[in-house]
């Protein structure tokens, strides 16, 4: 919509997790080096957390389309399903083939998937599995991917479990029935959110993939792009698509804090204060807790 009055080929700011659009920010380098870590080493598990709308589902594209020529990747993106459905997930993404009367039975299924281990083992390739919304996992099915960890050779484990979810899978491991599942747990990263400084690079990396070959968000809009997003990717996208369209109803090439705050208030349907009305309530936080402090000490 807007595209051509900013001179873009495309949407910068969709969604979409699109790998060509990955920021590496520190702490998101940190995360992508963690799963390839977790794909290129045999055995246990690894642990990706961070808040809805940190970057994780588009880590996990970045890692599949620089995927490791020697590891086969099963994907699971519904974790929500039975332990026999999770199994035959398994085996379709590992194009193990199967018979209409295997896939209710959950032994014939783990033998069909250790088969498959061993054959990759073999062949001198590796295999993982990415579980995407781990914290969605019933207890039934986590112990199911426990086992599946069980499945070795005298010299190493065969299957690599990677579990990426919100910080609520830290506290579904934690729980006293999933010990086990727990310790074997060999890495453990969480996602925070950007920075104020990463925050203005993120937003300059979208437009320039996206072909801008000039300034669209003022140095003061993209802070206040931070402090309206919290840094949180998603948010970052969602904010900044609406101020790019706000000004693009409105004839403005340059985008300032102000059309930022108006974007923000579209986006959450409520009104946003401006800096001034932040530092204007800490102050009167302060003079409060200064006069309580000063009736408590006249007290003594």
């Amino acid at each position: 919509m807007y595209q051509a009055f900013f001179g873009l080929a495309e949407l910068p700011f969709s969604i979409t997790p699109d790998p060509r659009y990955l920021f590496l920010s520190a702490r998101h380098s940190e995360a992508l080096a963690h799963l390839f870590y977790g794909v290129s080493e045999a055995g246990g598990f690894i642990q990706l957390t961070g808040e809805v709308g940190t970057g994780k589902t588009t880590i996990v594209r970045s890692l599949l389309a620089r995927e490791p020529a020697d590891v086969d990747i099963a994907l699971v993106l519904n974790p929500r399903v039975t332990v026999a459905e999770f199994l035959v997930t398994l085996c379709e993404e590992l194009s193990i083939p199967l018979a209409e009367t295997e896939r209710g039975s959950i032994k014939t299924l783990m033998d069909r998937i250790g088969a498959r281990l061993l054959e990759a083992h073999a062949a001198g390739r590796r295999v993982a599995v990415l579980i995407d919304e781990a914290h969605l996992l019933e207890r039934d099915v986590l112990e199911q991917v426990r086992l599946l960890t069980n499945l070795e050779t005298a010299t190493r484990k065969l299957l690599q479990i990677i579990l990426i979810g919100q910080p609520e899978l830290r506290e579904l491991l934690a729980r006293e029935d999933l010990r086990q599942v727990a310790q074997r747990i060999t890495g453990r990263h969480h996602l925070a959110p950007l920075s104020v400084a990463e925050t203005s690079a993120y937003v300059r990396h979208r437009l320039r993939v996206a072909g801008a070959t000039r300034e669209v968000f003022t140095p003061a809009a993209l802070r206040e792009l931070h402090r309206q997003s919290g840094g949180f990717p998603r948010l970052i996208n969602v904010i900044a698509d609406r101020a790019m369209l706000g000004a693009f109803a409105g004839d403005r090439h340059v985008i300032g804090p102000a059309l930022v705050r108006t974007a923000a208030s579209e986006v959450s349907g409520e009104p946003v204060s401006g800096p001034i009305w932040w530092w204007v309530a800490l102050a009167a936080s302060l003079l409060v807790l200064a006069g309580a402090a000063g009736l408590w000490w006249s007290g003594i």
